[in-house]
């Protein structure tokens, strides 16, 4: 059998995840003729086909969804030397891979890199900006080191450390300002805006009002970020919640009031979470020092 190299699993990974050779070569920084040469010559060292091509996805054959998941742990293996290496080190250097939320991101990320910059300038950051259920499956297959979310995952592998909490709070058309603040069960009668489903502070919303999504408020739009939220209250469409830390950013351009409600307010705690089985545990714990820092 000819050789096999781990250049070749990482092409296998990323096609078998995307099902597009245009989409997996830019992954992998390659042209999409060589990604097919690759994994053509992968198919012939192991002697069978691992891809069904059609004319507009890639799908994986039987024999290559059995190889996907020990090419996975392969793949996991080799990247987890090089986080025993650093963790040798005892110090934050070299590649950290952290993801982050959409509602925290924008938000919290700029004063995190500056805070890790000057204090770790030899760390090689690559930040992944997607949604708990992704971060979630990314982070157990070890393809990220740690994860800005929040809190609980309640994940029996990860490791859950608290790095602060917020309030929601409520925004809504500026001529609104003077009007009582409405209560959770008034706003299951109002126009309420919230993102689409797959974010946790969509969740989070709903809650607050004692509804499910099962049962969603009389008139509510999703929007994909806080962004259009904001914006659409700004043009009188409706109300809608926000993390206290987004307000500065996403209110300044927009004629909008902002009132807090009365306690118990609603919040949401943030934190990191990690593989319990990581070698970088003892750094990843450095790390959210750093983080609970620069967010205050």
């Amino acid at each position: 059998m000819a050789q096999v190299t781990l250049k070749q699993l990482r092409y296998f990974e990323a096609l078998a995840l995307q099902g597009h050779f245009g989409r997996a070569a830019d992954i992998c920084s390659i042209s999409q003729p060589a990604l097919s040469v690759q994994i053509k010559d992968l198919e012939h060292a192991l002697g069978a086909q691992l891809f069904e091509r059609g004319p507009r996805e890639v799908r994986l054959t039987s024999l290559g969804e059995q190889m996907a998941g020990r090419i996975g742990d392969i793949l996991r293996a080799v990247d987890e030397l090089g986080d025993v290496a650093r963790a040798a080190s005892h110090g934050l250097a070299g590649r950290l891979r952290i993801g982050v939320i959409p509602t925290v991101a924008p938000y919290l990320l700029p004063r995190v890199i500056q805070t890790l910059s000057k204090a770790h300038p030899e760390v090689d950051l690559h930040i992944r900006e997607t949604m708990t259920p992704r971060l979630i499956k990314e982070l157990s297959e070890g393809r990220i080191d740690t994860a800005i979310v929040a809190l609980p995952v309640s994940e029996p592998a990860f490791s859950e450390v608290e790095l602060f909490t917020e309030r929601f709070v409520l925004v809504r058309p500026g001529a609104d300002r003077d009007k009582p603040v409405p209560s959770p069960e008034a706003l299951r009668e109002m126009r309420l805006l919230l993102l689409e489903e797959g974010h946790c502070f969509r969740d989070q919303a709903l809650s607050f009002c004692n509804l499910t999504t099962a049962a969603p408020p009389r008139e509510m739009l999703d929007g994909s970020s806080l962004s259009t939220l904001v914006q659409m209250v700004n043009v009188g469409v409706g109300v809608t919640l926000i993390p206290e830390m987004a307000l500065e950013i996403e209110t300044q351009s927009a004629q909008v009031s902002v009132a807090r409600f009365p306690e118990p307010q609603p919040r949401r705690s943030i934190g990191m979470i990690w593989r319990k089985t990581s070698p970088m545990a003892a750094q990843l714990a450095q790390l959210s020092e750093i983080v609970r820092e620069a967010a205050r």
